[in-house]
């Protein structure tokens, strides 16, 4: 079973017409798109961002993405893309899911792992940085 996380933040999409190939699906490589706008909504709501990252000294690349695609969601659907933090101490890691907004159906679910990589050295660290620690602290607390 899929870890809820300890906070999250919900997404609505809503699936345009240029995301979508001949049979009105959804091309596989946008659900990407649609994990990240649900994880700088996460980040936003943890008050750390992507700028406040950099300006911290830290880049955090994803290193690890999977995806599981249990149905296809078309055009004009409007979707609720779900960023779930689930890890944060040593590494970034994110659960999603995405389901029809109206009816709650499952299509997709997702995970992600991004490490911190200090900007000036651009050495990997081995845990996440002081800062984005007290940033998720503070508002778990």
């Amino acid at each position: 079973m899929r870890s809820q996380g300890v906070l999250h933040a919900d997404t609505e999409i809503l699936v345009p017409f240029f995301d979508v190939d001949s049979m009105h699906v959804v091309w596989h490589g946008h659900y990407v798109k649609y994990l990240e706008v649900a994880r700088c909504a996460l980040l936003d709501k943890l008050g750390h961002n992507y700028q406040q990252m950099r300006d911290s000294g830290y880049a955090w690349p994803v290193i690890d993405l999977q995806l599981r695609y249990v149905r296809g969601a078309v055009f004009g659907q409007k979707l609720n893309v779900r960023a779930s933090l689930v890890e944060w101490e040593n590494r970034l890691k994110i659960n999603y899911l995405i389901s029809d907004l109206e009816t709650g159906e499952r299509l997709t679910r997702a995970s992600s792992v991004q490490v911190a990589v200090e900007i000036a050295s651009r050495e990997m660290q081995l845990a996440s940085p002081k800062v984005f620690v007290d940033a998720v602290t503070q508002v778990l607390s």
